[in-house]
């Protein structure tokens, strides 16, 4: 049986597609000044995965993150305020809350030598999991103003609560390129 992470990315991925790509259709094409409506990308760093952002209006946003690590995966959903820098067109400063969600299948290996090299025992313990937590976030966005990409830097520390009484906090600072429309 497949892990849950690499049965559900394709589903993700597909949904996320099939939700850009009619935004995009709906859209008039933008003068080109550095704003978008959509963004579809990749965010790279503690949390690294799949990301889109949705400007609502008044430089308020939404912004949903697929995370995925080696025996887990996050959905993070974040509420955004956008502040333009007064001399970069282009250029705008955010911070925002959110909450996320993980789920995690954890294996752990122990190798364990006997007397003088005798015999051997390995072990192997699993474990099963999930996770909710609080998330902030504090960024600098450039918006390309001749091609449709942004770029940006964010630090999105978390607090997160496990079911296995765990309380894990991270800094989790991240690059991020988008694809604008």
């Amino acid at each position: 049986m497949k892990p849950l992470t690499k049965q559900l990315l394709p589903l993700f991925i597909a949904g996320i597609a099939i939700l850009g790509f009619k935004e995009a259709a709906a859209q008039r094409p933008a003068i080109n000044t550095g704003n978008y409506r959509t963004a579809i990308g990749m965010r790279v760093g503690h949390t690294s995965g799949l990301t889109i952002k949705h400007f609502m209006g008044n430089g308020n946003a939404i912004e949903g993150i697929i995370g995925v690590w080696p025996s887990a995966f996050s959905i993070t959903g974040m509420y955004q305020w956008h502040v333009a820098a007064p001399s970069a067109p282009g250029l705008k400063w955010y911070y925002g809350i959110g909450a996320h969600a993980t789920f995690y299948n954890d294996r752990y290996y122990y190798y364990r030598e006997g007397r003088r090299g005798y015999w051997y025992r390995y072990y192997r313990y699993q474990e099963g999991g999930a996770g909710i937590g609080i998330d902030g976030t504090l960024g600098l966005e450039y918006k390309i103003p001749p091609i449709p990409f942004a770029l940006s830097f964010d630090i999105k520390p978390y607090v997160e609560f496990t079911t296995h009484n765990h309380v894990f906090m991270a800094f989790d600072p991240g690059l991020g390129i988008k694809f604008t429309f």
